[in-house]
């Protein structure tokens, strides 16, 4: 749904004060104006019912320990703080004080905080830290600092004795140095972000060489074999390791942009301090502009579509302030007012009993309380 009647209205008012149009004309742009506001104040109504049944869900699934989710419970009892913390839930709301208690009680020697069973220290530090700055980065300073630095030497770099040339070089995997990602960097950027970390903090730069690295765009950034294979401004998963894209290669041997990692890719640019007229930037959003859509995650179909939804509402609403509009055109020229069409298409999806699921279990997306917790997080940005 898109925001017409407003812009029809504007402009008929100030049709009506230059060429003195008919009384008859202003009572038609004030009805549009009417509608415009009632199919507004209608979306809002149905807004807040969604996060009110769906806040009454994750009441219900919480473990008696504070977390919720047995596998990886830091991270997806985090990303369930986030969303609740998003769509309004105090902090001293009990369940979610509950789960920041579960949350603070895997704070391990190294500063990082992370679950003993899996091992994804800098995943779910990332997200902790996120979690832990939106809660009340006064409060818990010294957990998050602590955390940062823990972050920090997850982080692929000279401390390893990896140096530029590597194609590893300043990205973050799960941890463990297990091998980078795009989506673990752009957690890493987001939660570093998020703790005050500057564009220029040596962190954020080592971090945008890789994620330069992720794109499909031949340039001075990228000297990679698989730069110029395909070479359409999109992201892919990883270059390290021989490279890696869940969307396959093409028929010319490159790994494909799919749109989960494309959004990634744009907000952690934005992030690390590149602006609308940087190359790269320019680049990425032309293929977002290619592939808008709110239906499926481009590339991935139905994989990931929760994860995408979330990166697209956080990545557009970087893109629109920095752009200085609340719309995005796609390379058709069709005007999205997203915030409006992303809660229409959360909404449309939503279950019952107030949970979001998706039937492919793909990045454990068939997990109703992960993908709750993505969902409130993207109708956080709606307000915003």
């Amino acid at each position: 749904m898109k925001n017409t009647w407003n812009r029809r209205a504007w402009i008929c008012l100030g049709m009506a004060g230059t060429f003195g149009l008919s009384m008859g004309q202003n009572h038609c742009v004030l009805a549009s104006e009417d509608t415009e506001s009632s199919a507004n104040s209608d979306l809002a109504v149905r807004r807040e019912r969604a996060i009110e049944i769906a806040v009454q869900y994750l009441r219900e699934q919480q473990l008696d320990d504070g977390s919720f989710a047995q596998m990886v419970p830091v991270g997806v009892t985090s990303l369930v703080v986030s969303g609740l913390l998003s769509v309004g839930v105090k902090q001293s709301d009990k369940m979610v004080s509950d789960a920041l208690k579960y949350i603070l009680s895997n704070v391990k020697s190294d500063g990082g905080v992370y679950s003993e069973q899996r091992g994804f220290p800098a995943y779910e530090t990332s997200l902790v830290i996120m979690t832990l700055v939106q809660a009340d980065r006064e409060k818990y300073a010294k957990e998050i600092d602590a955390a940062q630095e823990c972050l920090r030497r997850e982080q692929w770099d000279e401390s390893e004795s990896i140096d530029e040339s590597n194609p590893s070089y300043g990205g973050a995997g799960y941890g463990g140095k297990q091998r980078p990602d795009l989506s673990n960097t752009q957690y890493m950027m987001e939660a570093l972000h998020a703790a005050g970390a500057s564009t220029d903090d040596p962190a954020m730069q080592k971090a945008l060489v890789f994620v330069s690295r992720c794109q499909n765009l031949e340039s001075e950034h990228n000297t990679s074999a698989e730069a110029a294979k395909i070479n359409d401004g999109g992201f892919y998963y990883t270059i390290a390791a021989g490279g890696q894209s869940p969307a396959g290669r093409g028929p010319e041997g490159g790994l494909r942009s799919y749109g989960s990692m494309t959004y990634a890719g744009l907000k952690s640019m934005i992030y690390a301090g590149l602006t609308a007229d940087d190359p790269r930037v320019k680049a990425a959003v032309e293929w977002l502009r290619n592939f808008y859509t709110l239906d499926e995650n481009p590339g991935m179909g139905e994989g990931g579509l929760y994860y995408y939804y979330h990166t697209c509402a956080k990545s557009l609403d970087l893109l629109c302030t920095m752009e200085n509009t609340d719309s995005f055109t796609d390379a058709k020229g069709n005007v999205h007012y997203w915030k409006v069409e992303l809660t229409e298409a959360l909404l449309r999806r939503q279950r019952p009993d107030g949970s979001w699921c998706n039937a492919n279990p793909r990045w454990m997306e068939n997990d109703p309380v992960l993908v709750t917790g993505f969902a409130l997080m993207t109708l956080g940005y709606m307000e915003k």
